[in-house]
């Protein structure tokens, strides 16, 4: 069986299929195993537990688990999330779901579907399309203004502050710091925000009457045989916006669950016979999505011209989040490398180049 007919079945009934040892490894993945201990070293010297899974031509060629963890351990993969909410989105476009009279688009007004938001806080706040959330422009502050994830004072739901009704609260001096207002206009500044990526979990329950997770479990978990994942929910019950999926952060899921997900993307969107996730969206998501900070796509980081991790394909993307956690894809190479764990929590997005370009060398035969 090709690569072109594989599909893993769900781990409970077999999971991924195996290259094992040298010579499998290199006659039906055409990995060098040798040459991949680099990979497994730097995951190594990190010194955390975790797990990585390699996939290459639809065969597992490694799977390393350091620090107690074991195939069937969940990992909560931080920011990697957003990867899951851009691909809910984007199969919302690709289907041209409506919410009434109105279409669902990236060029859609992000606050059509925000009644939580109205009044505005901020009359440009009308100008925020889908597409300026999905891609960090929409003009709400981010990280580098301290505000990193959703913290907030006690009592304060991250959505509320989100729409700007309460402050949220700087990450290392717990100053009060209010989105209320855009520090930039739509469209004209990049900056890492989850607060703005917390609109996007309201915008999606009113434009698809459905939560993330649920949508996500029907229409992408269930039919790639995804078995274990927890998708928590955030806010508060009782503040008349109530709990939503968490679009930002906090999908709990282990290493080869992981990497069905990248081998969808890997596949084009495709699943056996089955279209799962569009693949205009896809070809549009895992490109560079403006010039302010262009290895950033919509919701995926890319390797726009080489930049992002030296020495890797420049089609490389891949879901990252906090603590080193990343599923990347390497469309050139028909590869998908997992890493997930508890740490380390200091290197930035360009951390992983060593791990990814180790990988990439590890790749002999095509």
């Amino acid at each position: 069986m090709g690569e072109s007919e594989y599909y893993p079945p769900c781990e409970s009934r077999g999971g991924w299929r195996r290259a094992d040892g040298e010579k499998e490894a290199r006659e039906l993945a055409g990995v060098d195993l040798q040459s991949l201990e680099r990979a497994r070293l730097w995951n190594l010297g990190l010194g955390f537990a975790s797990s990585v899974v390699v996939i290459r031509k639809g065969y597992l060629v490694a799977e390393w688990h350091e620090g107690g963890a074991t195939p069937e351990t969940c990992f909560n993969i931080y920011s990697c999330t957003k990867s899951f909410t851009g691909t809910a989105f984007g199969i919302l476009f690709g289907e041209g779901l409506d919410n009434g009279a109105r279409g669902v688009s990236l060029e859609s007004p992000a606050y059509a579907f925000l009644p939580e938001g109205w009044p505005l806080t901020d009359p440009r706040k009308e100008r925020i399309l889908l597409r300026h959330l999905l891609s960090m422009t929409s003009g709400i502050a981010g990280e580098s203004f301290g505000l990193y994830g959703f913290r907030t004072a006690p009592g304060v739901s991250a959505f509320a502050a989100a729409l700007g009704r309460a402050p949220f609260l700087h990450r290392d001096t717990g100053r009060p710091i209010s989105v209320a207002g855009l520090v930039a206009d739509p469209g004209t500044r990049w900056d890492y925000s989850d607060p703005a990526f917390a609109h996007l979990s309201l915008a999606f329950w009113h434009a698809a009457g459905q939560e993330l997770r649920d949508f996500m479990h029907g229409r992408v978990f269930e039919p790639i045989g995804v078995e274990n994942v927890h998708w928590p929910l955030l806010g508060l019950a009782d503040d008349g916006i109530g709990r939503h999926c968490n679009p930002s952060g906090g999908i709990y899921i282990s290493a080869r669950e992981f990497a069905r997900f990248g081998y969808l993307m890997l596949r084009g969107g495709r699943w056996g016979g089955r279209q799962i996730v569009p693949r205009g969206w896809l070809e549009v998501a895992t490109r560079s999505s403006q010039e302010l900070y262009p290895v950033y796509g919509l919701t995926w980081w890319v390797n726009h011209e080489g930049k992002l991790w030296p020495g890797v394909p420049p089609d490389a993307f891949a879901a990252m989040g906090f603590k080193t956690n990343l599923c990347c894809i390497i469309p050139s190479l028909g590869v998908v490398a997992v890493r997930i764990g508890l740490g380390p929590t200091e290197p930035t997005e360009f951390a992983a180049a060593p791990f990814l370009r180790a990988i990439a060398e590890a790749v002999v035969e095509p």
